[in-house]
């Protein structure tokens, strides 16, 4: 079914620990036609048991994989013979420090190897990298034939950046690190591997995070995905957000207030929203105006025409007045005029109007300023998947406060004479459009 797998990297023989067997895994359904011929073997005693034994996966990731329901792998040691008249153990020493079956462990390799020869001559080397950084494997199995040939059959973490080519994710090829994959996340996968145990530099812990303890992300390492070798799937993560993305558990994630959606949205993604909107309402050059400065410019625009006090000459001076003539060319009277001023009273109570639902209200308001940012909206959002998805770079930041349920916003505009440099903006679910409220 596979042929025999060693970790993808090109190791320097005189840098390895020497190790005579391998592992390849087979298709359980190829035992049965060749039974016959393993029988013969058997019988001549070539090579000791012919079987091929079942790892049970230690690894049970909540997410499903497309082709196969469990990790577990039919599979067979060469030389198989050497392999099974070795003693089983269920621990070993080594420096000082006693590894059991089921731990995890830290492997050298040669980017290891050669950063420990260069501390010890003093040589410089660049910079460390995360593909610099020791294997992690999962013991399975640990045998020996004495206390100078002693052997772990392990099972391979992968770092995410060391995915091999072809790995798919769902029917989406993937290739090396993804958004949602954290600092210290590994993969979890049924590559088999046999190693020499001097090549162990350290013992390791890994958690399996889930949505119960992902609490646990910031003590160790951890995994929640895993890998397929045998057709290089991942399993399948919980997607959350408009974006349809797993979340990354470094990173925040916020969940909608709205009890029919609780959607679990990035904040990533709930930054850009806000910053696209307030882009598309002030450009590169428009003040914000604060929202008390706004509401009484909106009052100004609504008081009457013609002075609420008759006498006061001053206020009626200012204002003007439209004169209207009849068809006999005299001039109209002054109560004509009231016309004109319950038509602007009609205007008002009609903009000034609310649905009773807050939500809707937020998003159908008919103010003069709400149709066009919504048209606007959409053609900038055009425009920047030509151009430039984030228009907004180099002008504003937001930063997320999760007390309030809101961002504050900083211009870093120059040049923009008057209004606010910090303000704070509203969240609105980016799903069903409730604009979030703290329950602080």
């Amino acid at each position: 079914m596979a042929a025999p797998r060693k970790r993808t990297r090109e190791i320097d023989e005189a840098s390895r620990a020497e190790c005579p067997f391998s592992i390849r895994l087979v298709d359980p359904k190829d035992n049965k036609k060749k039974a016959i011929k393993r029988r013969r073997t058997e019988d001549e005693g070539e090579d000791g048991p012919s079987k091929n034994p079942v790892q049970m996966s230690p690894f049970a990731p909540s997410g499903k994989f497309r082709t196969h329901e469990t990790m577990d792998v039919h599979y067979m040691v060469e030389p198989l013979k050497r392999w099974s008249e070795m003693t089983r153990y269920n621990s070993f020493v080594l420096n000082g420090s006693k590894y059991f079956s089921d731990n995890y462990i830290f492997v050298a390799n040669e980017s290891t190897i050669e950063r420990q020869k260069s501390l010890a001559s003093r040589e410089q080397l660049g910079p460390r990298t995360k593909s610099d950084d020791d294997w992690v494997a999962r013991i399975l199995e640990i045998r020996a034939s004495d206390e100078h040939h002693v052997y772990a059959r392990v099972y391979w973490m992968y770092w995410p950046d060391e995915l091999p080519v072809g790995t798919t994710d769902g029917r989406k090829p993937v290739s090396g690190r993804q958004p949602y994959h954290g600092q210290n996340e590994l993969i979890a996968s049924n590559h088999m591997d046999i190693i020499n145990v001097v090549s162990v530099t350290q013992q390791a812990t890994v958690n399996q995070v889930t949505d119960e303890n992902d609490d646990q992300i910031q003590s160790a390492l951890y995994w929640r995905q895993a890998l397929d070798v045998r057709n290089l799937e991942l399993s399948a993560l919980e997607k959350v957000c408009k974006c349809d993305q797993p979340g990354n558990p470094d990173k925040v994630l916020v969940g909608c207030s709205n009890e029919k959606c609780k959607k679990w949205l990035h904040e990533e993604c709930l930054k850009h929203d806000v910053l696209l909107r307030v882009y598309e309402e002030l450009g590169v050059d428009k003040p914000h105006k604060a929202a008390d400065v706004k509401e009484e410019k909106e009052e100004e625009a609504r008081r009457p025409l013609s002075p609420v006090e008759p006498g006061t000459s001053s206020v009626a001076t200012e204002l003007p007045i439209q004169v209207k003539t009849d068809g006999e060319g005299d001039s109209v009277k002054a109560n004509d005029s009231v016309d004109v001023k319950e038509e602007s009273k009609a205007v008002t109570e009609e903009s000034s109007a609310q649905p009773p639902n807050g939500r809707a209200s937020t998003a159908q308001t008919p103010t003069g300023s709400t149709p066009a940012r919504k048209v606007g909206r959409g053609r900038k959002k055009a425009d920047a998947s030509e151009q430039n998805s984030r228009p907004y770079e180099g002008l504003f930041e937001a930063t997320f406060l999760s007390q309030e349920d809101k961002f504050l916003i900083t211009d870093l505009r120059t040049g923009i004479e008057g209004g606010e440099k910090t303000w704070k903006e509203e969240v609105k679910c980016l799903v069903c459009g409730t604009t979030f409220v703290s329950e602080s």
